[in-house]
């Protein structure tokens, strides 16, 4: 069974239910994730995406 990179807790995941680009959020800490990859299971916390996406857009303006 996974477990959360920020708390260490079991994450409930069924490895044969799961898809890419279902979230799952850890019970004891609330921090979702988001299915990347299934075959590893691979998850990336939701949000962080986002945060290099701005960034990106940001650098692409001061250059204008």
């Amino acid at each position: 069974m996974p477990s959360c990179p920020e708390c260490e807790n079991d994450l409930d995941v069924e490895l044969d239910e799961v898809e890419e680009g279902d979230v799952v959020a850890c019970e004891e800490c609330g921090t979702e994730y988001e299915v990347v990859g299934v075959e590893p299971l691979e998850l990336v916390r939701v949000g962080d995406e986002l945060d290099e996406d701005d960034e990106l857009y940001e650098e692409e303006e001061e250059e204008e």
